[in-house]
């Protein structure tokens, strides 16, 4: 498949869903996605897994979309949208979340509303069905913006949120990848070693899992969420930069909404969600601009890798990504679809 075929799938795909780019009562919407970044190539994909992963972008879009085109706000919009990949197996977030070095899996996600700059986030939670709902929880129920572990998971029984049991989140799939990574730890230091990642994984096999939305709503109202099952192999109780807002996500009516994957910890020395709003906000940068000059050079010069979405208060979006591929697609004011995989 070449490019231009690519990128055609990716609309033609969608066309159906799209009437207008417009809520019921005229106001214009927008919303835009990403599953992760990473080491992600054409060759080495076969046909049907980029079925199943552009199938399982459209069907995230979709929900969100369907949500601003009946008036829904962008907070609906990005938390259903979120909620549907978390329930696929196929992201590293909700049912596909990778396992810790314990063989645990540990989940984080952070939701913003850009109309007021409120916030919720959650990190380290075992048995959530849908941590970004109970992030949206801790930003609209609870004094505090952040919540972790145990405490957070009470928090959620009190508001009556879904509970799994830990079983639910494992996979064969990212259960393999964490053995993968224990071997290749144990790999003598005497021996030739490629540019290794965190956690242990290289080349096909290190993919950026997180899952994000941007939304745009009638009201003119801007919301961003993440969320993710961190890296595979983690260790002592790592958090990345998804559930951290003004790292890996961020939301400002004034500028945009910001939702980002890859090595988190680069995300949050970076402060890269609020980095882009900042550019736009004091330098009067477009919101392309500021996120390009984030991704591609600020990032890259400190050795980080990965990508962002982003979208303006006029719903101007912006993908840009350091590495080989992100899964990302967006629906935009003008009504044009998008689905893309690889550097298209």
């Amino acid at each position: 498949m070449n490019i231009s075929r690519s990128i055609l799938a990716g609309v033609i795909m969608l066309g159906s869903i799209v009437e207008s780019s417009f809520s019921q009562d005229g106001k214009p919407v927008a919303i835009v996605i990403h599953g992760g970044a990473g080491t992600i190539r054409r060759e080495t994909m076969t046909p049907e897994r980029e079925k199943a992963y552009r199938e399982a972008l459209e069907q995230a879009l979709k929900t969100g979309y369907d949500i601003l085109k009946k008036g829904g706000t962008s907070l609906d919009a990005v938390e259903a949208t979120i909620r549907v990949m978390e329930d696929s197996p196929l992201f590293n977030a909700g049912k596909g979340a990778v396992f810790t070095a314990e063989g645990t899996n540990e989940l984080d996600a952070a939701i913003m509303d850009g109309a007021t700059l409120k916030a919720g986030s959650v990190a380290g939670l075992k048995r959530i069905k849908n941590p970004i709902t109970l992030a949206r929880n801790v930003m609209e129920h609870s004094p505090h913006v952040m919540m972790v572990g145990n405490g957070a998971e009470t928090f959620a029984r009190q508001r009556g949120l879904e509970f799994v049991d830990p079983s639910y989140f494992r996979t064969e799939h990212r259960w393999n990848q964490l053995q993968e990574a224990k071997k290749r730890e144990q790999q003598p230091a005497s021996e030739p070693s490629q540019d290794k990642k965190p956690g242990g994984l290289e080349d096909d096999e290190f993919k950026f899992g997180t899952v994000g939305c941007v939304a745009l709503d009638r009201f003119g109202n801007l919301a961003a969420g993440t969320s993710t099952g961190g890296t595979t192999n983690k260790k002592y109780g790592r958090v990345g930069d998804a559930p951290i807002i003004g790292a890996g996500t961020y939301a400002n009516n004034k500028t945009c909404g910001v939702s980002c994957t890859g090595t988190g910890e680069y995300f949050i020395r970076s402060v890269v969600g609020h980095d882009v709003s900042a550019l736009m906000e004091y330098r009067g940068m477009s919101v392309k601009e500021a996120a390009e000059l984030v991704v591609m050079d600020k990032l890259v010069k400190m050795g980080g890798d990965g990508g962002l979405i982003a979208m303006d208060n006029k719903g101007n979006i912006a993908m840009p990504f350091n590495t080989s591929g992100m899964y990302r697609g967006y629906i935009d004011i003008n009504g044009t679809v998008v689905i893309q995989i690889y550097r298209e």
